[in-house]
């Protein structure tokens, strides 16, 4: 039965997505197109999954300033559990293998998202530093998963520079969204999906920082971030 639910939750993605794409062409690159998606996907896939998603601190998430928000990142099923967690006129970044993703792929380029190559991850840095220029002057809130890539539920892997140099470029702060560990587990015959649990901090402050304090500003983030997963 958890198959089939997970099953069901995958297929409701692009259905969402060729649903809600002619928003996007009418209103293309507006980042508040993401937010809308993310709630819908976020939604219909945890009913479908029947996943509980416990939240605490959803208070610390800035709706009236544009923030650079990192999150651990586990699976692809991270999108059921984190999306409805945008804040205003909210970009994310994503590899550009997205692009080609039948449905999901268009509305992600349309939504003015941040597109990087890991072939040339030598220039990533450079564009999320040009990301700052539309947190300063077009007011967008930018989220990142700063691992790089997906943990599996093994803990939380080392940072990657990039939504840092971002931050404190933009001086805007950073928050941190920690999901609990899971592995696609299920519960009882009905194939309910395992709870998994999100807590909030709150803003890290970035404002008259420069690049030379970002080793230290990444190291405190990793160990904030990592004792609340281990907490919850």
């Amino acid at each position: 039965m958890g198959a089939v639910r997970k099953l069901l939750a995958w297929l409701s993605v692009p259905v969402i997505c060729l649903l809600i794409l002619v928003l996007y062409i009418a209103r293309p690159f507006n980042p508040d197109n993401n937010r809308l998606l993310g709630r819908s996907v976020a939604r219909v896939g945890r009913a479908l999954l029947g996943m509980e998603r416990p939240l605490e601190g959803r208070e610390n998430m800035p709706t009236d300033r544009p923030t650079v928000v990192i999150a651990n990142h586990q699976h692809n099923d991270d999108l059921f559990v984190m999306g409805d967690l945008l804040p205003p006129r909210t970009v994310t970044v994503g590899k550009l293998s997205l692009v080609w993703i039948p449905g999901f792929g268009q509305v992600f380029w349309l939504g003015g998202n941040v597109i990087l190559n890991r072939a040339r991850s030598h220039k990533a840095v450079a564009a999320m530093q040009a990301t700052s220029n539309a947190i300063r002057q077009d007011r967008k809130s930018l989220w990142v998963f700063p691992e790089g890539t997906r943990s599996r539920g093994r803990g939380l892997q080392s940072f990657k520079k990039g939504a840092f140099h971002t931050a404190v470029a933009a001086g805007a702060p950073i928050t941190m969204v920690c999901a609990s560990q899971y592995q696609d587990k299920t519960l009882g015959y009905t194939g309910r999906r395992e709870p998994v649990a999100i807590r909030i901090l709150p803003p890290v402050e970035t404002e008259g920082l420069t690049s030379a304090d970002i080793p230290e500003l990444m190291a405190r983030c990793h160990q904030q971030m990592a004792e609340t997963i281990a907490k919850l």
